[in-house]
């Protein structure tokens, strides 16, 4: 079918909760043009290889830390592997879930031709990520202990953990704002500055985590807390480079001084917030088979749970290289009315995923020791993460599937799916690992559990976006 040009299209043609612009052509910036009327594949490759690389460097952060923090010892890594998933879950809802519904909503808005609403979702942008980062400092510093001991830590362990934990989310403002300040700039279709301020921090980091960690001449090793200080200092960095190219006008759109305006709140959050249930389901899922894993196997089969779930969290970016490109993407077009369009770009991008992730799933399970081996040689952390990365891996690809849809719908503003495929995983997972664990005391059967929980996920939002979900009016 021949694809309208943006110029053509009528007000009875917008998507519903848009606003068609009366002159929508010359308005619009050649980027987003690009994003209504380029071929699809090579404007999602073009898109999306400079997010892929960079966030797989963003994703090396976690990977060089906790290869300098295993060479503190086991309790070191244990404590890491209990506060990694609540660390990882700030990323995912200020980067994934908040940060998709500010990208969403800017795309959407100079999608349709609305470029003074996209300016006045800025400031809203950093109003919401604020907040939000400040009250999940508070909350993980205050119920941390209790939160740590449950999922296995004891002892030096869990001295480990909260030392470590206490650093991080001390400084988690910093990274909810450096995230909304990413998501604004990705909305506007702009992958590369993003990913290029993320990689000089992942640089940075190289020779600033073994300093802070272990010292060098005059200056003291920190141990643990030295991999969180030197987490939170490159991105402080990355956040100063991103506000800086927002702030002296580089960006499409730029800081306006605005009266705070609901509508404007609503428009972020009606795709955030519901992204950010779906990310609160991802992550509880990890902390509860880990809490399993912990009664069953104790502190080491914690740390060879955490290590090979750790190459899990390591899809996630990966998969939102592509998934920020499909956030742009989708809403730039679902806000111009083209859904035809931004259906053929979801389910494009959702099989390009599934193809990496799968990949990296089959490889991890035929060489699992590969990985393992690089974070500890304790014969039990091993035996338990290889149990893991063999019944798992060959599932990641629904995983990967799973998760570039669930951006993509939020590009479309309709995440009812894949909030219910996310439910769906953690009751399959977490239930049936608690039946498996109760029946039979196997944690590889248990890790069964959690591969179909996979499978599920990814199956389900297939189907229903396939099915017509994004073209259900807005819940």
């Amino acid at each position: 079918m021949k694809q309208e040009s943006p110029a053509r299209i009528t007000a009875a043609a917008i998507a519903p909760n848009t606003v068609a612009p009366d002159t929508m052509t010359p308005a619009m910036n050649p980027r987003t043009l690009r994003l209504l009327q380029g071929a699809i594949v090579p404007t999602l490759l073009q898109m999306a290889w400079p997010n892929i690389l960079v966030m797989l460097a963003q994703a090396s952060t976690g990977l060089i830390e906790t290869w300098w923090v295993s060479r503190l010892g086991t309790d070191a890594l244990t404590g890491m592997a209990v506060v990694f998933p609540g660390f990882m879950m700030m990323q995912m809802l200020s980067a994934g879930a908040l940060g998709g519904g500010i990208s969403s909503a800017i795309a959407r808005a100079l999608g349709g031709g609305r470029k003074a609403d996209a300016e006045g979702l800025v400031m809203h942008a950093v109003g919401i990520n604020l907040a939000l980062g400040l009250l999940a400092s508070v909350l993980f510093l205050g119920f941390g202990p209790q939160l740590y001991r449950a999922m296995g830590a004891d002892g030096a362990s869990l001295d480990a953990a909260l030392t470590y934990s206490n650093v991080v989310f001390g400084g988690n403002a910093l990274v909810w704002l450096m995230n909304a300040f990413a998501s604004v700039i990705r909305g506007t279709g702009n992958m590369l500055v993003p990913s290029l301020a993320v990689l000089i921090g992942v640089v940075l980091l190289v020779p600033l985590s073994p300093l802070l960690i272990f010292g060098f001449g005059p200056l003291p090793g920190l141990g643990i807390a030295g991999g969180g200080l030197a987490v939170m200092a490159t991105t402080l960095i990355t956040g100063a480079i991103l506000f800086g190219y927002i702030g002296v006008g580089f960006c499409v759109v730029g800081f306006r001084r605005v009266r705070p305006r609901w509508t404007l709140f609503a428009d972020i959050t009606r795709v955030g917030a519901v992204a950010a249930l779906s990310t609160l389901q991802t992550s509880l899922t990890v902390m509860l088979t880990t809490a399993l894993v912990g009664l069953t196997g104790g502190p080491q089969a914690v740390a060879g749970y955490g290590t090979g779930a750790r190459l899990e969290y390591l899809l996630v970016p990966l998969a939102f290289g592509l998934g920020g490109p499909l956030v742009a993407l989708v809403g730039t077009n679902m806000g111009a009315g083209q859904t035809a369009r931004a259906l053929r770009i979801g389910l494009t991008g959702g099989a390009m995923a599934f193809v990496l992730t799968e990949a990296v799933g089959l490889t991890a399970a035929i060489w699992p020791q590969a990985w393992l081996g690089l974070f500890g040689n304790d014969p039990q952390m091993i035996a338990t993460g290889t149990a893991y990365l063999r019944t798992v891996g060959p599932t990641y690809g629904f995983f990967g599937l799973g998760l570039a849809l669930y951006f993509a719908s939020q590009g479309a503003g309709r995440l009812l799916w894949p909030l219910l495929s996310g439910l769906a995983r953690m009751v399959v997972a977490v239930l049936g690992g608690w039946l498996v664990l109760s029946l039979t005391g196997s944690l590889a059967l248990m890790f069964g559990a959690i591969a179909l929980a996979l499978v599920v996920y990814g199956a389900l939002i297939t189907t229903s976006v396939a099915m017509g979900a994004w073209y259900e009016p807005a819940r």
